[in-house]
């Protein structure tokens, strides 16, 4: 039996549940583990149903109304427990707000219900009548370090550091964080994987969700992208490349992020005399694509630092932003992790430890007052230490930094 990979996720849907009436929203990249998640929501209930929309018998269930849905999750029974019902991929039905809305209003101390879907989800919240209030969103990421042992909320952000499973850290850095290829651990698997997920990507659900016709040229920056991720976006040089207006490569790495392929992170001005304002740097959600060591470390960085600051935020704890910092004296730090709109702690990554803490580690905690200031480095051992009890710029092994983290 293929090994299965118990996720926080879980976790955070049964508290929901026990606490809240409204829809959870479960969004993120195709093949993260979103409908094996919200599949595992049968041990919260034994009246469970799921509808997917790829799927033709249960698109017609959907579309021949509510209490056609409702006979199918058995909400036309007496149960000993509320009934929870999935609904996969729905924002692909041109009608899915209203659809949902309408059920909702009419079912909501009947049944628990998650939607899923493998585009950001409010992305298609136009026109309609809005679903504010009814829904609470939790954004799925890729395994990370801490998840991989660590699979019950704690309440807080920062957790006791620990020492990850033997060979989980080098897997992950090898194989990325989707469960599948990080499972299975076999290059020709993941190289097949890495192929196929791109195609699906672009031939598939930007052709069928956007009004994009040159998908030859998305495909185009798609690659360009992860060669450049960690630097800062010129989109006038990307535009030349492909031959495009920057307009247009502004507007299609949007949708390009809107699918999970990539994510910005946008300067931090605040405080930062003679700072950079513009140009946002981009990432790759899946940090294997990037090839260069030293990218895909920073990569890699950047992508725990976002599932980081997206689990607090939709767990309820604060408003948590990621950031970089630069001024116009090309002095930089790779992250900033503001908390409630106010710098929380700086991060600056790198390959190794030997040639000694950056500067620029010191003077951007002094302009912006953050707590901490981490030097996260990949050639050090873990250390059984919490280095969110530090507060001036430290050197910190990669897994112990993880391992505080979600």
């Amino acid at each position: 039996m293929e090994e299965k990979i118990r996720r926080i996720y879980t976790s955070v849907i049964k508290e929901h549940f026990k606490n809240h009436k409204q829809m959870i929203f479960l969004s993120g990249p195709r093949q993260a583990g979103k409908t094996t998640v919200s599949m595992m929501a049968k041990e919260f209930s034994d009246q469970f149903s799921y509808l997917n929309w790829d799927n033709l018998d249960h698109r017609k269930v959907i579309l021949e109304g509510l209490q056609s849905v409702a006979v199918y999750a058995g909400l036309d029974k007496l149960t000993s427990d509320i009934p929870i019902i999935v609904f996969d991929e729905i924002h692909k039905y041109g009608k899915w707000k209203t659809f949902l809305k309408g059920f909702f209003d009419t079912y909501k101390e009947k049944v628990k219900i998650i939607v899923t879907g493998s585009s950001r989800l409010d992305i298609y919240k136009k026109g309609g009548d809005s679903l504010m209030g009814r829904y609470f969103t939790y954004r799925l990421h890729q395994l990370s370090l801490a998840e991989l042992s660590r699979v019950e909320p704690s309440g807080q952000e920062i957790n006791e550091p620990f020492l990850s499973k033997s060979d989980a850290f080098e897997k992950l850095l090898k194989n990325g964080g989707f469960p599948e290829p990080f499972i299975k651990n076999d290059l020709r698997f993941l190289n097949r994987w890495k192929t196929l997920r791109q195609e699906q990507l672009v031939r598939e659900d930007i052709r069928d969700l956007s009004r994009i016709q040159e998908l030859g040229q998305i495909e185009i920056l798609a690659e360009i992208l992860k060669h450049q991720a960690g630097q800062l976006t010129n989109y006038s040089n990307i535009a030349k490349k492909i031959n495009v207006s920057s307009a247009t490569v502004r507007r299609w790495i949007k949708v390009l992020q809107s699918f999970y392929y990539c994510f910005s992170v946008q300067p931090w001005s605040k405080n930062i005399p003679r700072s950079l304002i513009k140009e946002p740097k981009i990432y790759l959600w899946d940090w294997i694509n990037v090839e260069e060591d030293g990218s895909r470390a920073e990569n890699l960085v950047a992508s725990h630092l976002l599932k980081a600051v997206h689990f607090w935020t939709d767990y309820g704890l604060g408003q948590y932003d990621l950031w970089f910092l630069r001024d116009k004296e090309k002095r930089e730090v790779d992250f900033l992790v503001s908390k409630d709109k106010k710098p929380w702690f700086l991060v600056e990554v790198k390959l190794s430890s030997k040639g000694g803490i950056s500067k620029n580690l010191a003077y951007f905690q002094d302009k912006t007052g953050a707590k901490h200031a981490f030097q996260v480095v990949f050639d050090m051992d873990y250390v059984a230490r919490d280095c969110f009890k530090q507060t001036y710029p430290i050197i910190v092994p990669a897994q112990t930094f993880f391992s505080q983290l979600v």
